[in-house]
């Protein structure tokens, strides 16, 4: 009988590894959820943590485009005014698509009214195809971390996770020490 478990469970890991192979490679690829639009190759900071989020650095005309064709219907900015080289708002909503400005500048805004009102913006747009962007994808990394945390009761390493999931890298230290002060 161990041996039956053994190979069992051997067998279930390897269906688990195939699957979340095929899993990442869907959504690495241009694919149908995409109309075709491999975005990958578009962005120079990319990520695609689940099929209907994209992560993603600074917009320009040629991107926004990408992203309206790819069937985004949100695009999330968190970067401030003075971090942007045209007019973004209008541009994504010539191409049809929807637009929220919540411009975090650096640690300093990571309070917890900004991680409300993000969390409110996701929670209004849930089961729709979203990007979210910054300049490289770190601040959109640590508001999603922040918000499994304080909003969402996630332990630290998986609100952590998820963070770098979405992009957090060089403020990952500041959005742990924050995650340590309870809300």
């Amino acid at each position: 009988m161990t041996s039956q478990k053994k190979v069992t469970s051997k067998y279930q890991s390897d269906i688990a590894a195939a699957n979340d192979s095929a899993s990442n490679e869907a959504t690495t690829d241009s694919s149908p959820a995409d109309n075709g639009v491999d975005l990958a190759t578009v962005f120079d900071a990319y990520l695609r943590p689940d099929a209907n989020t994209i992560v993603c650095g600074a917009l320009d005309e040629e991107k926004v485009a990408s992203l309206a064709q790819a069937g985004v219907e949100l695009v999330i900015n968190l970067q401030p005014d003075d971090e942007l080289s045209f007019d973004e708002a209008a541009a994504v909503k010539r191409a049809g698509m929807h637009y929220e400005h919540l411009p975090i500048n650096g640690a300093a805004d990571l309070k917890q009214l900004k991680i409300l009102a993000f969390d409110n913006i996701l929670r209004q747009y849930h089961g729709k195809k979203i990007a979210m962007h910054c300049g490289s994808g770190n601040r959109v990394g640590a508001a999603i971390a922040l918000r499994a945390g304080w909003l969402r009761g996630r332990k630290m390493d998986t609100a952590m996770e998820r963070g770098r999931s979405h992009g957090l890298t060089k403020l990952e230290q500041e959005v742990h020490n924050r995650l340590l002060v309870p809300r």
